[in-house]
């Protein structure tokens, strides 16, 4: 697999122990079911991770919660993942009509271990090769003046701002009416708390390239309202994920807790 798609070993890995820890936040059952020895590989490089590890798991429950809350006002609402990985939501949420893309790797060996037919809700998996095809192109088979959500998830870090500003480019030329919900984080969390968990995605070949001062800026610049701001410290804090006071959270860690989080936007 690509660099970048090994990194969803890595995410795939913390949510499977959490799945199988006594109390888990997020509960992705199917985690298990993608891991192979390599992806095991991959995981225990990360093991001391403790923050960033609990940090994953948390942003992969705040966007299960939000999708959950989107499906009880529109249980056939389209739900479209770009840059998937190893997400099981269409398998775990109730309701939806879902469509991943990814590398054709990726998604192959997906097919492989959890196939479609095995999904009560509607799913369709796109291979793409984000550096030859067009997503554009790919997308245009779906494109609707109706609601929809977009999950990119683990994603955005990796991108140059470049190709972020033309993906949501091409999302406002497609869909009119959508949301986008995210992870986005700032420059200066990175610089004091990302640099040992960098080294190790850098050791995988990939590497991030979107730490800016103030993240959510080129989402307004280009339409998008902001609907909510979560930050991931402060959830898997809630989540029992992390052991910190919540005093010390809001107090001396303002960095921590703000630095790192969920965005969701909503275009209009």
């Amino acid at each position: 697999m690509k660099p970048i798609s090994k990194t969803a070993f890595y995410c795939c890995g913390v949510r499977m122990l959490d799945a199988e820890g006594s109390n888990p936040a997020c509960g992705d059952v199917y985690a298990k079911t993608f891991m192979n020895e390599e992806g095991l590989q991959i995981l225990e490089t990360f093991k001391n991770e403790t923050n960033p590890n609990a940090s994953n798991v948390a942003r992969h429950r705040i966007i299960d919660d939000f999708l959950r809350q989107e499906l009880v006002s529109n249980p056939n609402l389209l739900i479209v993942i770009i840059g998937a990985g190893f997400d099981s939501r269409a398998y775990r949420l109730k309701g939806g009509t879902w469509v991943e893309f990814d590398e054709p790797q990726v998604i192959a060996y997906k097919n492989e271990r959890l196939p479609i037919t095995k999904c009560e809700n509607e799913l369709q998996r796109i291979p793409i090769d984000f550096a030859s095809e067009s997503l554009e192109e790919k997308l245009l088979p779906f494109s609707s003046p109706g609601p929809v959500v977009f999950v990119i998830e683990g994603v955005f870090l990796y991108l140059e701002e470049s190709a972020i500003e033309q993906l949501l480019k091409t999302l406002r030329k497609l869909f009119p009416r959508h949301k986008l919900i995210c992870d986005l984080m700032t420059r200066q969390f990175f610089e004091k708390y990302g640099k040992t968990v960098h080294q190790k995605i850098i050791g995988m070949g990939a590497s991030f390239k979107f730490t800016v001062d103030n993240p959510e800026e080129l989402f307004l610049r280009n339409g998008y309202k902001r609907k909510d701001k979560i930050s991931t410290i402060e959830k898997a804090v809630s989540f029992g994920l992390l052991r910190i006071p919540r005093i010390v959270l809001k107090i001396f860690l303002r960095t921590l807790t703000a630095g790192y989080a969920i965005y969701i936007f909503e275009l209009g």
